[in-house]
């Protein structure tokens, strides 16, 4: 996964500072999952509660930078282009990421209290999994999100070159 996240960030970074924090966001929560993971690994009663609150937050705050900053703004940039075929297929991508979110959200949930957290802790391990396939299929999702709105506003192969001709 993170090295998809790289690939990710290599392929849209610097088309927009929003997307390129999001991106990084996106980075720093696999950072996180990964720690979490491993330490579940290496002793699951030794992971505490600090530990999954600071992947929680980096979580939250990935999902939500998604949903209340960068799709609206993708959407806003095919609208301006008049795009319709790129907002249909926006929506549908929309629809399918709703089902990750309220995956994240049930996650968050599980360990948001001390006592939640003690109590579910045993399911630590298949959380993650869960969380693992859901988010793979996010970042997916999201990529192609990202590569189709944009497209409606990149200029084609050769434009750049042919206008620089003209000049």
């Amino acid at each position: 996964m993170l090295e998809d996240c790289k690939s990710a960030l290599e392929r849209w970074g610097g088309v927009h500072q929003l997307i390129d924090r999001w991106l990084d966001q996106r980075r720093d929560m696999l950072v996180s999952f990964v720690e979490l993971r491993e330490a579940c690994d290496v002793e699951l009663d030794a992971v505490d509660k600090a530990q999954i609150d600071a992947f929680s937050e980096l979580l939250m705050d990935y999902i939500s930078a998604g949903h209340f900053e960068i799709y609206p703004q993708l959407r806003e940039e095919a609208k301006a282009f008049s795009d319709d075929e790129a907002l249909v297929i926006a929506d549908k991508l929309l629809e399918r990421l709703d089902m990750s979110t309220e995956l994240v959200l049930s996650f968050d949930a599980d360990y948001a209290s001390p006592t939640r957290c003690q109590h579910y802790l045993p399911r630590l391990p298949a959380w993650l999994d869960r969380l693992g396939k859901g988010l793979t299929e996010r970042f997916a999702l999201e990529d192609q999100l990202i590569g189709r709105l944009h497209a409606a506003h990149s200029p084609p192969p050769g434009a750049q070159m042919a206008s620089r001709a003209t000049t």
